[in-house]
């Protein structure tokens, strides 16, 4: 039998929950205090997903990057994927607080939004 640890982040009392597996099946989940626990220590095991803080370039700002961030979580497997395509982008100013600034990032159906306002360059 394979043992996982996990915290839980799912609410702030970060409980230690493991997930014990056999033959890559759940066979028990302990050590949570909610239901919300339970969950989170499942879904992490089945499927780690993230959200992915990062920045992406700005043309003519008055800052040379707006941070960004996907709007929801996308899986972990896909987290170095999806900063190749961020990488890759450049928008021009000025950028608004929940502008998407990349849709649909990598099929996954989560947009990447702007986190920040960045507002044209002076004279520009």
């Amino acid at each position: 039998m394979e043992k996982n640890d996990i915290i839980c982040t799912g609410c702030p009392k970060g409980c230690r929950v493991t997930v014990e597996v056999e033959n890559e099946e759940i066979i028990n989940v302990k050590g949570y205090e909610c239901p919300t626990g339970k969950k989170y220590a499942i879904d992490e095991y089945k499927n780690p997903t993230r959200i992915l803080p990062t920045t992406i370039r700005v043309k003519n700002g008055e800052f040379p990057l707006v941070p960004v961030k996907t709007a929801e979580p996308i899986p972990k497997s896909l987290l170095i994927k999806a900063m190749d395509v961020i990488a890759k982008k450049e928008v021009e100013a000025p950028v608004n607080i929940g502008d998407v600034l990349i849709k649909d990032i990598l099929n996954t159906g989560v947009n990447i939004v702007a986190t920040r306002n960045i507002n044209k360059k002076a004279g520009v």
